[in-house]
């Protein structure tokens, strides 16, 4: 059975979600819908990225990915579909999926030219969802469309390094539901930059000295529980996806807050690592 995956800025509120469900069921009563996500920030294709490049890879090979964020066609704006790691993606061509071919070379990409055979002012029911089940009956791209060599590229998927190496400056790509901010800093990148040094990150005023492996690394549990004063401390982690990630210990913003509200960090505002030198390391300078 095909699995065809739905990543929108759709909301829950209009029709635009079950008419799309209910286009591809039209065609194909056996498919199976999956909802990754349709609470994406309007427009906001970084946000989508990286939803849809850290979700694709739980399912199964040759999953079928519509990604419906800034989708209308335009001159600058076309329609592609896309093989990549053994998955279809079917998306327009603005940058959203620069952060997964970042790190794999896709297989194939097709500009997809059958709109002269769709009336459509809905281009993720009409098109996309056209695209999607030809690929679920094993359509093959080339009947969709015409091979390019690139997807267009995004600003701010990679990290600025200075020419020392002694600085990084990423920035804030989402927010997640516990209002942690996450960065375009990948752990491997890190890895590479940093080469064993000591460092210190930076947050508009918050400064942070260690990373931590897992969110629960903060609390001392040698210290009875009731003792404990956790919850609401600020920390930084390598989350699930392997992205530099600022949090607050068990955030609530209607209780303790979260990063996102405690430090009034929001998509695009810098983050910063400065690497620590051996000889500034003895002149004093603390690691935690």
């Amino acid at each position: 059975m095909a699995i065809i995956t739905l990543t929108t800025d759709f909301g829950e509120k209009d029709h635009f979600v079950g008419a799309t469900k209910g286009a591809v069921y039209s065609e194909l009563p056996d498919v199976r819908i999956v909802d990754i996500s349709h609470a994406v920030s309007p427009f906001n294709i970084l946000e989508a990225g990286y939803i849809i490049q850290n979700a694709y890879k739980s399912f199964p090979k040759g999953s079928i990915h519509i990604i419906g964020i800034d989708s209308e066609i335009t001159i600058e704006n076309k329609h592609i579909a896309v093989k990549l790691d053994d998955h279809y993606f079917i998306c327009a061509n603005n940058g959203i999926m620069s952060m997964i071919c970042s790190e794999i070379a896709p297989e194939k990409i097709v500009e997809i030219n059958i709109h002269d055979k769709i009336q459509s002012s809905f281009p993720v029911l009409d098109v996309f969802v056209k695209v999607a089940c030809h690929i679920a009956r094993g359509g093959t791209l080339e009947v969709v469309g015409k091979t390019i060599p690139e997807i267009k590229p995004i600003k701010n998927v990679t990290p600025f390094v200075n020419d020392d190496k002694n600085q990084m400056v990423g920035s804030v790509i989402y927010v997640d539901n516990y209002g942690n901010v996450v960065t375009n800093i990948k752990r491997g990148f890190f890895d590479t930059i940093q080469k064993g040094r000591a460092f210190e990150i930076s947050a508009r005023n918050y400064k942070f000295k260690k990373i931590h492996q897992r969110y629960s690394d903060i609390v001392n549990f040698e210290i009875p529980e009731e003792k404990r004063n956790d919850e609401g401390r600020g920390m930084v982690v390598f989350n699930s996806g392997g992205f530099l990630e600022i949090a607050v210990y068990k955030s609530n913003s209607a209780t303790v807050g979260s990063a996102s509200t405690l430090m009034g960090l929001k998509l695009m505002d810098a983050v910063s690592v400065n690497f620590i030198t051996e000889s500034i390391l003895n002149k004093g300078f603390e690691i935690e």
